[in-house]
């Protein structure tokens, strides 16, 4: 009995679906769906219904007012959360943590070089002629001595690198 109840009525529910859907804003497979899971609902309390088409447009119907009511309550988040501009409390761990790590690899460095890197990174954003009598060396020594100090960061560096690159 049920089988040929879904057999008769299936492509009566296809055409009332797929003409209640675009209405309805939602897809009509998701009406159909919704419609069949009425149905086995109604077989299992009441038995057949004794219109069954005139049922199933009803059921349709209904659906397609339910699905209409929720869209319009539904509202689609204004930017989504993992697009967010501000970092949450992981990223802020995260990048401290590497701020801590390249601080501590800058007062590894040999020689000048910290003092040098400090003062280049400085918020007061100093001129090459400032850092150069500051460290009591040429200005045109600044240059060279900067790539070198960067070099033997990026060696001390090379390994924690290496090592997040491969955690994921």
């Amino acid at each position: 009995m049920t089988h040929d109840l879904v057999a008769a009525l299936g492509p009566l529910l296809s055409a009332e679906a797929s003409a209640e859907a675009q209405a309805a804003g939602s897809e009509p497979a998701d009406l159909e769906q919704a419609v069949w899971l009425r149905l086995l609902e109604r077989l299992a309390a009441a038995g057949p219904p004794p219109d069954p088409y005139g049922w199933l447009r009803g059921a349709v119907r209904a659906e397609a007012r339910r699905s209409r009511r929720t869209t319009r309550r539904e509202r689609p988040y204004g930017a989504e959360p993992a697009d967010d501009a501000r970092p949450g409390p992981e990223q802020l761990a995260l990048t401290a943590a590497r701020y801590r790590a390249l601080r501590e690899a800058v007062g590894r460095l040999p020689g000048r070089c910290p003092r040098l890197l400090e003062a280049l990174l400085s918020p007061t954003d100093p001129t090459y002629r400032e850092i150069a009598g500051e460290l009591g060396i040429s200005q045109g020594s600044l240059g060279p001595e900067r790539s070198r100090c960067l070099g033997c960061l990026r060696r001390l560096l090379a390994p924690e690198v290496a090592a997040r690159g491969a955690r994921g």
